[in-house]
């Protein structure tokens, strides 16, 4: 039986605790020049799309990597509307049976973006069928049954595929191999945080301090998403205290009262540091073991809560298991213990 993941009740670190209203949609950058961060990748994208728009090609099929919040559906819609084309968005999981797939594939138009979110989770049948539309823009369907049985060939219009996925590490070597255009998100720096939250407070028509912003965007965990629900709250908090504008007062209150700490840690992920630390011995610990430990599956362990407790110097992963930092320990004001033989630190 799989085991039903636990969902905190203030948790605004995780994507399944946020609701795409349409407010949440109208902080979605429509451009390229409105994606604000990730500079390097918005570069070369501009490259892909401006020579196959010049050509009159599809741009070639779109990997995006990175962990959950970064923005890689925005990127694939800003994409679609860079090129002009119509946008099919589905998960790899709604992708039930090869039929799903083909009633998809068979209503694209020329030039559509098709997106695919935690393309890690396709069946292998879907999966295979995958590989022939997007090498050849065909599929092979099988028509009849036993020795009547025939394969035909149903042709699609050129299209794009925008695969997304949180891990990269189990997506099959034959599906990476079709895609020509990988994109690797990375944690965003505080100035593209706190243009964010400047841009995101403007469509608001909300105001908020300059030195707010800067801990807002400090205490986001280096994502977008992350940073946009924070301003929301302080938002609702500016209104309840009665006051015009978000100020750094306003916000040291709403983080104190959130349980989220100067580096952006929610409770939750204090308690991870902590369960390692006081009943592992700061580690190595396994992540099942880990998982139980704090009633969490395995999955969001992984997706939701060590991509940035690792980014942030607070968390190891090693072959034996995960390791907390002598930074963790600092930072928790927890003393610093000899570690588990075999640790790295």
């Amino acid at each position: 039986m799989e085991k039903k993941k636990v969902k905190p009740e203030s948790s605004i670190v995780r994507p399944e605790s946020i609701n795409d209203d349409t407010q949440d949609l109208a902080l979605r950058p429509r451009s390229l020049l409105e994606f604000l961060g990730q500079k390097g990748m918005k570069e070369n994208l501009s490259v892909f799309i401006s020579a196959a728009k010049e050509r009159g090609d599809s741009l070639d099929h779109l990997f995006l990597i990175g962990p959950a919040g970064l923005g890689k559906t925005t990127m694939a819609q800003v994409v679609a509307n860079e090129l002009g084309s119509g946008f099919i968005q589905t998960t790899a999981p709604a992708l039930e049976k090869p039929k799903d797939l083909v009633g998809f594939l068979t209503n694209l138009k020329k030039g559509d973006v098709f997106f695919i979110d935690e393309i890690h989770s396709l069946k292998p049948a879907i999966e295979e069928l995958l590989y022939i539309a997007m090498e050849d823009y065909g599929i092979d369907w099988v028509v009849g049954q036993g020795p009547m049985a025939r394969t035909i060939r149903i042709a699609i219009k050129p299209f794009t595929l925008v695969g997304a996925t949180t891990k990269a590490g189990v997506v099959s070597s034959p599906l990476i191999s079709r895609f020509g255009i990988t994109c690797r998100f990375s944690f965003y720096e505080l100035e593209d945080l706190e243009a964010i939250v400047r841009r995101s407070a403007s469509l608001l028509n909300v105001k908020i301090e300059n030195d707010a912003a800067s801990l807002l965007a400090k205490s986001s965990r280096g994502t977008p998403r992350v940073v946009n629900q924070l301003l929301k709250r302080m938002r609702d908090f500016a209104q309840y205290a009665g006051e015009p504008s978000i100020t750094l007062s306003v916000v040291k209150t709403g983080l104190s009262r959130l349980e989220i700490d100067e580096l952006g840690l929610e409770k939750q992920d204090r308690e991870i540091l902590k369960i390692i630390i006081e009943r592992y011995k700061g580690g190595p610990v396994g992540a099942e073991t880990l998982a139980i430990s704090i009633g969490e599956s395995v999955e969001t362990l992984e997706d939701y809560y060590e991509p940035y407790l690792i980014q942030a110097g607070l968390l190891q992963r090693t072959p034996r298991g995960r390791v907390v930092t002598s930074f963790a320990y600092g930072h928790l004001g927890m003393p610093d213990i000899p570690r588990n033989e075999g640790s790295l630190f």
